[in-house]
């Protein structure tokens, strides 16, 4: 029997197992570095991670807290520049990179530049980065939607998934051939994307998601996998692993907050 796991356990499992074993790896802060060091550890070990900033090689000691963070990193090969990491992107030495939504269309096209009106929005987002270089030339991209939504039409386009959809993407000029994004992860389930017409599909429920729930968040006619399963329980090995790499992730910000505020209060009290 599997100890008790948390949400935020089980999206870092199933993000960290769609990196493969030798795999050249471009990381994010948050949930991306947490899975990354989860795959190190476990399934990829000759898996390169590299951060936007340029270093490249590393093994993660602790979440990072902005993309030139080498004080989480320890054991690196060599250290570069950021011209330098997004070259390595262009070349198409990159296989698989991770990448935050704002908004997502069925064919996995990406905002996180505005909400509403770019000029009078109603959220304005962090932008592009580097995410619309990434997904354009890395060999496969990750997606993950925690707090966004699905829509019909992107209130922006800040980086372009499959266009189209069909072989539009390639048409486009995007370099390498069958590039574009693999997965989008939310907090209800797996998303993958069809082979030939690109359209996004339900491959996998988290426990106790039901499909009308899925189905409820997505405003066109969501095609499911005639092979739906469930995302697997974590194994204990992967939630210990979790809990001591990155013990506030693992419980959520919201209860890791309230815990904080707890024992400040204690300590005021003692005090």
């Amino acid at each position: 029997m599997t100890k008790p796991y948390t949400l935020q356990e089980l999206l870092i499992i199933a993000v960290a197992k769609e990196i493969h074993d030798y795999e050249n790896v471009i990381l994010g802060v948050g949930l991306p570095t947490a899975a990354g060091a989860l795959a190190k550890a476990i399934y990829a070990p000759h898996a390169t991670l590299m951060m936007e900033s340029g270093i490249i090689d590393f093994k993660p000691l602790l979440p990072l807290n902005h993309i030139a963070d080498a004080h989480s990193c320890r054991g690196f090969s060599y250290a570069t520049d950021l011209y330098s990491a997004f070259t390595m992107t262009y070349r198409g030495f990159v296989d698989v990179c991770f990448l935050g939504v704002g908004q997502i269309d069925k064919f996995g096209n990406v905002n996180t530049t505005v909400i509403g009106d770019y000029y009078k929005p109603t959220l304005r987002l962090p932008g592009s980065g580097g995410a619309a270089d990434f997904i354009s030339y890395a060999k496969r991209t990750v997606l993950t939607m925690l707090g966004g939504n699905f829509v019909n039409k992107l209130d922006y386009l800040t980086s372009p998934g499959y266009l189209r959809g069909g072989d539009s993407r390639e048409k486009s000029g995007l370099f390498p051939k069958g590039s574009g994004p693999s997965m989008v992860l939310t907090t209800k389930g797996v998303f993958r994307f069809d082979p030939v017409t690109k359209e996004i599909y339900l491959a996998q429920m988290h426990p106790k998601v039901k499909v009308e729930d899925v189905q409820k968040g997505v405003p066109w006619d969501l095609k499911i996998a005639d092979d739906l399963s469930e995302t697997p329980h974590p194994t204990d090995e992967e939630i210990d692993f979790i809990r001591n790499f990155a013990p506030n992730m693992a419980i959520g910000r919201q209860l890791a907050l309230e815990l904080t505020v707890s024992n400040m209060m204690k300590k005021m009290k003692k005090g």
